[in-house]
């Protein structure tokens, strides 16, 4: 299992076409370079067809959107652990809520990840689910208030008390567990909120994805991560 330092970034690339293919990898570059000169983690959660040719060019860590909870065999159309672990990613994104699963099968998830040796990051959508997830032991969870995401209203300012209340019960259940928040997060300023929160980093697409200038964006979020652990 790869131990990633804190804080942590996590740039999920979705399905933009601002992040496919050479785009996807001259982000990632970005990210590296913003990576190297500030000192903090940033990973990139590309798409799948993606995975390899980010890993073969990058250092920073490399994440699957989803994988299924299934072993290697006749399942046509899933992702295999396995797979996404051989293309080059180090982790990968669960239950993300553009990919939604039942708890069976987010449970089943997390162990395949644990099995291979991926990190897992579960997603989740309120604090009752987050402590849900959190007993599933997963390496970390990313609570997003779905309305919240790609509005740019980040929801360590819009519902702290989402935050907040997420950090408190994860730790009473399950104290091994990493919080992350994400939806709206685009700047400097909500990622030191989401941090001052008690979180351990952010994960967030648009703001960074879509921004005109990324490297300045990610940038700002690196810095300000750094500030906060000051």
């Amino acid at each position: 299992m790869v131990r990633l330092e804190l804080p942590i970034i996590i740039v999920n690339f979705k399905g933009y076409r601002e992040a496919i293919g050479e785009k996807a990898v001259q982000l990632a570059k970005i990210a590296e370079e913003v990576s190297v000169e500030t000192g903090v983690t940033i990973a990139v959660a590309p798409q799948y067809v993606d995975v390899f040719r980010i890993a073969s060019v990058v250092s920073v860590p490399v994440f699957a959107q989803h994988i299924d909870p299934v072993v290697p065999g006749s399942f046509t159309g899933h992702v295999i652990a396995e797979a996404v672990k051989e293309a080059g990613a180090v982790g990968t994104l669960i239950n993300h809520s553009e990919r939604r699963l039942i708890l069976a099968d987010i449970d089943g998830a997390v162990k395949r990840a644990r099995e291979v040796g991926l990190v897992s990051v579960v997603c989740s959508n309120n604090p009752e689910v987050s402590a849900a997830v959190a007993a599933l032991n997963p390496n970390m969870v990313a609570v997003e208030p779905p309305e919240l995401i790609g509005t740019g209203i980040p929801v360590s300012k819009a519902k702290p008390e989402v935050v907040t209340s997420t950090v408190n019960v994860v730790r009473k259940v399950n104290p091994d567990v990493v919080v992350l928040c994400g939806a709206g997060i685009s700047s400097g300023d909500d990622v030191e909120a989401a941090l001052k929160l008690g979180t351990r980093g952010v994960l967030l697409a648009s703001g960074v994805v879509k921004a005109k200038d990324p490297k300045k964006v990610l940038l700002e979020m690196a810095e300000a991560a750094q500030r906060s652990e000051g």
